[in-house]
């Protein structure tokens, strides 16, 4: 099973990009989902989680207030939408489906191991 992330690019900082995930032959409505980003030389960390009904989500600190998270059911898609952008931003982001839980917890991450479905990632570069 294989998810497809799409929409990332290159901004200048403080600008904004919206990502989507999808799952052509798979469905997301019941799992959480979480958003990974992996820079060159770091360990891949999940910035974002959402529960499977929208209700609940996760942030990591470092983009709260300027990430949001996001899915429609109808369309099997989540995303992400990034604002205020920083180059420290500039990853490849990924999106990963947990087939264990439905809901994210809400006051640590997971782990990239705890997912089990996941995108190749798109790439997003932010320039200063």
């Amino acid at each position: 099973v294989q998810l497809v992330e799409s929409g990332g690019g290159l901004v200048q900082a403080g600008g904004s990009l919206r990502l989507s995930c999808v799952a052509p032959d798979f469905t997301l409505d019941y799992y959480a989902i979480g958003w990974f980003r992996q820079a060159p030389g770091k360990e891949r960390e999940e910035v974002a989680c959402i529960s499977y009904s929208g209700g609940g989500t996760y942030y990591t600190d470092s983009v709260k207030g300027r990430f949001t998270v996001s899915r429609d059911n109808a369309k099997n898609a989540v995303y992400l939408e990034l604002n205020g952008l920083k180059p420290e931003d500039t990853a490849v982001y990924h999106c990963a489906a947990n087939l264990m839980r439905s809901v994210c917890p809400t006051t640590d991450r997971m782990r990239a191991y705890e997912y089990d479905y996941w995108g190749q990632g798109t790439q997003v570069t932010v320039s200063s």
